[in-house]
């Protein structure tokens, strides 16, 4: 009933519009190497503020998984990686059409993007539910778990160096800390400005890091498009190649899909699992790199399948898996909307027809994928120097009219000049906008644990949900120190690239830093 509900929602004609758009933009800034989907709808937020809660989700949920598609395009054609989560497909997807298999690749990927991103919705619409009642089950020891739970899954599967991934989320839960204490109503750390005695707004940070400060990093590096493009003739696979990549899409979608709902899970981490796994699996692994369709399908259908399974914690738990699911948080708070087990009760047009809406658009996007291939490849030539300047007054237009203020604008302003330094220095900024969004959650749940336990940290260790999730948790944040001490008792050199996930990780973020910044995936 709810489902059907929901798609009452999703089919009025200004939500299809709008779903339509969303999955649009997001294929063209996938396709378009250093603009990322955070980037950009952290740039269209301001569109959002005279739309309804659930026509603004539509939208931005459209530009996130729409943008798992764009990056295929450009990946399969000129090795030109318009997503992070794209990095992998470059390895084979390049090699088929290097060998004039451009068309069985983009078909393989499109399809296998179709059915990852529809078994995610299923399991979104079976399980959401469920969850949602035993969030409802669930206390505040057991929320502040979870919350730090998903900064160490961030932390440890987020970046390439966990410890500067680590100085991030400590710098996000201080800045979160800024303003009123919930409970005393104490000042802290305003230094005497008025502004910030309701916190830094998670908007303005997040459209000055990503926003201004991609846009300042793109600019610095921008590089020429290639002018021989390989030809795409016949898009649809041949039998033999569905005989060959049909496990791969469906192990890819189960993969992306349990990916997807863990914290810190995404694109790039599900892809990679997935390419690793059917290296493993394959009976001539050597084809791997050498234009293997298992290596495109596989990776495809896990990244798209894991951007659709992150609304499941954001939906059913109120915590942002990622620095996407922060932005769509961010933006759920504007409309005074607070994700978590009661949004299906009280909000249900929003919560059933953003699901609904994810069917419509995974169709629409099967649909509009390979026939307008050779526009995306005609958007490369736009001169990022003419759309740069349009972008930032975009963006402070926007920070000024979430609260009218132009103390707001300065934070987006700072906020872009370090997201560039941050670039630079080799700091990823995503680690620091998710603590930022969870800051408030934490300690909110932690001073509530206290109160209930009259002050006793013992609540922690003694509940077992939250002591289970407690050690999952320290594990993880001393996980490098053991990876350490394993591989020097064993003396061995660094293993093969892509052999499984350890050591995929660091090399496939290592690229993906470089793909933000030259736009070429060497």
């Amino acid at each position: 009933m709810g489902l059907l509900d929901g798609l009452a929602v999703a089919l009025q004609p200004t939500n299809l519009v709008l779903v339509f758009f969303g999955v649009f933009v997001g294929m063209v800034i996938g396709v378009l190497p250093g603009l990322g989907p955070t980037a950009t709808m952290s740039l269209l937020l301001p569109l959002t503020f005279s739309m309804g809660p659930e026509s603004a989700i539509i939208m931005l949920a459209g530009i996130y998984y729409g943008s798992m598609y764009g990056g295929t395009i450009t990946s399969v054609l000129l090795r030109l990686p318009g997503e992070a989560a794209s990095i992998v497909t470059t390895f084979d997807g390049y090699q088929m059409a290097r060998q004039g298999r451009a068309g069985p690749a983009l078909g393989i990927a499109a399809v296998g993007s179709f059915l990852g991103g529809t078994v995610s919705v299923i399991g979104l619409t079976l399980l959401s539910g469920l969850l949602a009642k035993v969030a409802l089950a669930v206390g505040p020891p057991e929320f502040a778990a979870l919350t730090v739970l998903g900064m160490a899954m961030v932390a440890f599967l987020g970046t390439k160096s966990f410890t500067k991934s680590l100085v991030m989320v400590g710098i996000g839960l201080l800045i979160a800390a800024v303003g009123q204490d919930p409970i005393t109503g104490q000042a802290r750390l305003t230094f005497g400005f008025g502004e910030l005695l309701d916190g830094v707004d998670l908007v303005a940070v997040a459209m000055g890091l990503f926003g201004i400060g991609e846009m300042l990093h793109n600019l610095e590096h921008q590089t020429t498009t290639p002018t021989s493009l390989p030809s795409v003739s016949r898009v649809w696979p041949t039998r033999r190649d569905w005989r060959q990549a049909r496990g791969s899409v469906v192990r890819g979608g189960v993969i992306g899909f349990l990916i997807g709902t863990v914290p810190g899970g995404g694109g790039v981490v599900s892809s990679l699992v997935s390419y690793a796994v059917e290296k493993r699996r394959a009976k001539q692994p050597e084809r791997f790199g050498k234009g293997a369709i298992e290596g495109v399908a596989g990776p495809e259908t896990a990244n798209n399948a894991s951007s659709t399974a992150a609304f499941i914690p954001l939906l059913t738990l109120g915590l942002p898996s990622n620095v996407v699911m922060a932005v769509i948080f961010g933006a759920l708070l504007i409309h005074d909307i607070t994700p978590g087990p009661q949004l299906i009760s009280e909000h249900p047009q929003v919560f059933w027809g953003v699901i609904a809406s994810m069917y419509v658009g995974n169709l629409m996007l099967l649909v509009l994928n390979v026939p307008l291939v050779g526009m995306f490849i005609r958007l490369l030539s736009l001169r990022f120097t003419l759309l740069a300047p349009l972008t930032v007054t975009v963006i402070m237009l926007g920070v000024y009219t979430i609260n009218s203020s132009t103390f707001d604008v300065w934070v987006a302003l700072v906020c872009g000049i370090i997201g560039y330094l941050m670039r630079k220095t080799g700091f990823d900024p995503g680690p620091l906008v998710l603590a930022l969004a969870l800051g408030a959650i934490l300690e909110r749940s932690f001073r509530q644990s206290l109160l209930i336990s009259n002050g006793s940290l013992a609540i922690f260790v003694t509940r077992p949900g939250s002591a289970v999730i407690l050690v999952f948790a320290t594990l993880l944040l001393f996980s490098p120190l053991i990876g350490n001490l394993w591989r020097r008792s064993r003396k061995q050199s660094d293993p093969p690239a892509l052999t499984g996930l350890p050591e995929a990780i660091p090399r496939a973020r290592e690229k993906a830093a470089g793909s933000s910044g030259s736009g070429v995936d060497d």
